[in-house]
Parts: structure tokens; C-alpha cells; sequence
């Protein structure tokens, strides 16, 4: 592969890593992409002046109708359990709380038994999005239902890990295929700017990563490979004793991410909610991230014992928790028509193919007890 010269904008980050560059050489997309995403001083999602809602949405920030049905799916969970007391929820990457905050709302309004037995952990490595949080959690805070935390508690006796977009945004390394080699590619520095250059693989777990999936990249093929995700599903699973891990995120199973509509990959640089392959611009003021591999996950997961409840797309599993209740969570008390058209607009774009509802995909996880029979999973 030859090495290809990007633009970027001398950020303080950027200078940071030039010089790291300069003195030990090339270092791997997976080091480059974690620098961008979470240096404590100067990452995308961790420094205090960042704002990624202005270069991206998400489905929280859509209507809270997302946030209500999750909070049905999870007291169904705590039935599923024997509504343990305390149910721990654990949201991963829970930002500045908006997710949390309108499931705790709506469950304190809604689901009372459910949320006098809940105890939600709010986790964020980013001192500034927990502060943001406290400010949207107060209540809840305050009446001993939600804390807010930077990792996971070292045990959940009972409860259900949340990764609301959580595994797009975790480092990956990136691969290709020349000559028939599977070869890494690195980040290195020409002393004018960032290039690419490839290499042998900075660990066997690459090669591995790709041999237990069961796939063989084409010559030339570019493909990600996030061994970050595998690790803390792992991770997260041995914390879990009973319950469960609910994914939501975009991505495919592996047969789908590596096929020929992805010969590039799938990862994508977003500033001021424009897409672009220009990884290099501006390191640590834009946001970096790429296609979840659902099939490594209920992979590594299984290792933890996880199994696999079930995996449907985003529109499939509103569309079944609405339904169950008429959609009557859609709306508030007191709207007027107009708010109402704009409610039915809004949840049309989480549910919508050309929106959110095929691109992102959800994957449900359960641990210590017997198969589920799930609502959000229930065929219509």
C-alpha cells in the first residue's frame, strides 16, 4: 500500500503525536485513533470544550420515546429475573445523561415498581460529560436511584449492562491485504504532515481475530478490526452475574462488514455533522469511528458467558416495544395536533430504513438464566 499523505490542522493533539511519532517511530491506527478519542487533556470525547452534538445526533437526541421503551425492556428484564432489589442498569459511555435521564423520568412516572427497585449507573471517562450529567440526574441522584461513575462497577450481582453507541467509538486497528498478506496499517510522520504506511501486525491477535470468524480478506481489501470492543465485552461479562448486556449501535455481522461492499471498511471521520476519509484532520477535535462487528462480540462474549438472547434491527425492536403499548409512550400529556405530527415525524426516523432503523442493529445478551422470551426481540 502506498503512503498516502493527509491534510490536517495543527491541533494540540497533532503536535502531541508528531513528536510521540518523531521519537518512537510509527505507532498503530488503534494508538493514533485512542490519542484522538480519549487523551485526557486534548481527546474528542474527553476534553472539556468538546461538543459532539454539533458534528453528530444520536438516538437519544431524536425523542424520548427511545430512552421510554428501553426502560420498558429493561423492567421486563428485572421480571425476567425475579425483580431482584437492587437491579443494577450500568449504561457504558453514558455522555452528558440524556439516555439516562428520560428512561429515569419515564420510569419514575410509569413503571414505579420497576424504578423503586432500580439502581442506575451512569459511566463516563469524561470528568466534564459526568458534571454535565449530574445537572440532568439531579432528582435521581438525589433519591438514591442513579450515581455516576468513570468505569464499571467491579460486580453486578443482577442487572443489565447498556452500550447505547458505545463499541463505534472504541479504537481500531486497520488492516490490509497486499500480496496475498493480511499487513497493518500504521500512522507515521514526514515531517510535514501524517502518512500511512504498512507493516506487520502489531500482535497476533489480529490475525486470530479474523481466523475465529471465519473470514479471508481480498488482496487489496481495507478492513478494521477492534479488539478494544472484544476485550471489554469479556470484561464486562465476567462483572455480570445474572441479567443482561443490551447493545445498540451500527454495524453488521462479520459475514456482512468484511464483504465486497466494504472493500474500504467502514470507518469515517465527522466534524459539523459531515462524513469524510480524512482521518488525519484535525486529530482530536473530530470524531472517529467505525462499523461495529456484531459477530465478534456474541463471540467474545460467549468466553464470559454470555449468550446470545437474540439481534434485530433498531426499527424491529422500537416497533415491537411500541406496539405492545399502542405507542401511547409517543406522546406527552396536554400536546397539541402539531406536536404530536412532529412526535409521529421523529420516531419515524429511528424507525425508518433511510433513517436509523436498519442501519443500526440491536443485540440483547443474557447471563444466568434461563432464554428469555423478550418483547423488543418478539416477532410481529
Amino acid at each position: 500500500m502506498a503512503a498516502g499523505a493527509r491534510a490536517w490542522f495543527a491541533t494540540p493533539l497533532a503536535e502531541l503525536l508528531a513528536a510521540r511519532i518523531r521519537e518512537r517511530g510509527p505507532i498503530s491506527f488503534a494508538e493514533y485513533m485512542e490519542a484522538c478519542l480519549y487523551h485526557p487533556e486534548h481527546g474528542y470525547y474527553t476534553r472539556p470544550q468538546s461538543q459532539p452534538a454539533a458534528d453528530y445526533y444520536t438516538s437519544p437526541d431524536v425523542h424520548p420515546i427511545f430512552a421510554r421503551l428501553i426502560a420498558r425492556q429493561l423492567a421486563e428484564m428485572w421480571e425476567c429475573c425475579g425483580q431482584p432489589e437492587p437491579f443494577l442498569v450500568v449504561e457504558a459511555g453514558a455522555g452528558a445523561g440524556r439516555l439516562a435521564a428520560d428512561l429515569l423520568d419515564f420510569a419514575a412516572h410509569t413503571l414505579p415498581a420497576f424504578y423503586a427497585a432500580l439502581h442506575y449507573s451512569a459511566v463516563e471517562i469524561s470528568a466534564a460529560r459526568r458534571e454535565a450529567a449530574s445537572r440532568r440526574l439531579g432528582r435521581h441522584l438525589a433519591t438514591g436511584r442513579a450515581a455516576l461513575a468513570a468505569t464499571l462497577p467491579e460486580q453486578i450481582p443482577a442487572g443489565c449492562i447498556l452500550a447505547n453507541e458505545l463499541f463505534d467509538a472504541m479504537p481500531v486497528h486497520r488492516l490490509v491485504v497486499e500480496r496475498g498478506e493480511l499487513r497493518e496499517i500504521y500512522v507515521g510522520w514526514d515531517g510535514a504532515r501524517f502518512i500511512e504506511q504498512t507493516g506487520p501486525l502489531s500482535t497476533p491477535e489480529l490475525r486470530e481475530y479474523f481466523a475465529m470468524q471465519n473470514i479471508a480478506l481480498r488482496e487489496g481489501q481495507q478492513a478494521e478490526a477492534n479488539l478494544a470492543a472484544c476485550r471489554w465485552i469479556e470484561d464486562a461479562g465476567r462483572r455480570l452475574g445474572c441479567g443482561f448486556l443490551l447493545t445498540i449501535d451500527y454495524g453488521h455481522p462479520a459475514a456482512e462488514l468484511y464483504d465486497e461492499r466494504h472493500l474500504r471498511g467502514t470507518l469515517l471521520a465527522y466534524r459539523r455533522h459531515r462524513a469524510t476519509e480524512d482521518f488525519y484532520a484535525a486529530p482530536g477535535e473530530q470524531d472517529l469511528t467505525a462499523h461495529v462487528n456484531f459477530t465478534a462480540l456474541e463471540q467474545c462474549g460467549r468466553r464470559a458467558g454470555l449468550e446470545t438472547t437474540g439481534f434485530v434491527s433498531q426499527a424491529r425492536f422500537l416497533l415491537a416495544l411500541g406496539r405492545a403499548h399502542g405507542f401511547a409512550d409517543l406522546y406527552e400529556p396536554g400536546q397539541t395536533e402539531l406536536d404530536q405530527l412532529r412526535a409521529r415525524l421523529q420516531l419515524k426516523t429511528l424507525i425508518f430504513p433511510e433513517g436509523m432503523g436498519e442501519t443500526f442493529r440491536v443485540l440483547i445478551q443474557h447471563k444466568g438464566i434461563a432464554r428469555p422470551a423478550l418483547t423488543g426481540l418478539a416477532l410481529f
